[in-house]
């Protein structure tokens, strides 16, 4: 890649009314000429909000259920991402997307929006929090990880990592969508999918074990421009992985994600 798109200093370019160009710090982790997933999750989500505005949306619903399929390798070329409502309602909406590149599909979204009521006398059941990550200095992932999107990261390692087992959190710089206002939602869930590489098993370098599916479950929206992680991965005996995550903001824990893994080991 030549020097030019190095300036970028967001994921995404808008360059059409629903079609994104993906910049140079979109790329790894195993390969710099694809896309690492969790800006497109993000993007999906700033497409979705974008399809509630263009609806004119005055309700009250949030987003409370992500999940997320990943059908292929997403090269560094012209997106579109497309959505619709499938089950619409005033206290509980459906809504899928569909991203489309190089002439195909290469990942769908399915997204529950949930109407707000005021359960505060009956909430409780969340984890303990984890230390603020202003408390933490910088955990070098790049260390590990190749490709401009992991080093596009400011990390913050909560405990020394262990094989399978990892708590920190994640922020960074660099917008979602060039000169766009983009929610927090948006901004929380474009480094959600990055779970997967805080809590390594094995080196990368002598393992494949990319996820092919991401589900987010909030029970909290999120706020700031920290992700926290407590993530622990475990690798089965014939190819098969499964990541999982306590998500946290700076006001603590906000929800899970899981991310199923194809592993391998490379030649």
């Amino acid at each position: 890649m030549d020097d030019a798109p190095n300036t970028s200093t967001s994921y995404f370019e808008r360059t059409g009314t629903h079609t994104f160009m993906p910049t140079h710090w979109t790329s790894g982790a195993w390969n710099s000429d694809e896309q690492h997933f969790s800006p497109i999750g993000g993007l999906i989500v700033h497409a979705v909000e974008q399809f509630l505005a263009e609806r004119g949306a005055s309700d009250n619903l949030v987003i409370a259920k992500v999940q997320y399929d990943i059908l292929g390798v997403v090269e560094l070329v012209p997106m579109e991402v497309a959505v619709r409502s499938v089950r619409p309602g005033r206290t509980i909406e459906l809504l899928e997307a569909e991203v489309h590149a190089a002439g195909r599909t290469v990942a769908l979204a399915r997204m529950w929006r949930l109407a707000q009521f005021d359960t505060r006398s009956a909430a409780g059941g969340e984890p303990p929090t984890l230390p603020h990550p202003a408390t933490l200095t910088r955990w070098p992932m790049d260390d590990v990880w190749p490709g401009d999107y992991i080093a596009s990261l400011d990390v913050r390692a909560v405990t020394d990592p262990s094989p399978g087992r990892g708590a920190a959190w994640i922020s960074t710089d660099i917008n979602l969508v060039a000169d766009e206002p983009v929610s927090n939602l948006a901004r929380f869930i474009m480094l959600v999918d990055t779970a997967n590489g805080v809590a390594v098993r094995e080196s990368p370098r002598d393992w494949a074990y990319p996820n092919l599916d991401l589900s987010i479950h909030l029970y909290r929206q999120p706020r700031g421009p920290w992700v926290g992680f407590e993530t622990q991965v475990v690798f089965g005996s014939a190819g098969q992985g499964l990541t999982s995550t306590v998500l946290h903001d700076e006001h603590g824990p906000v929800g899970r994600a899981e991310q199923t893994l194809t592993v391998r080991q490379l030649q």
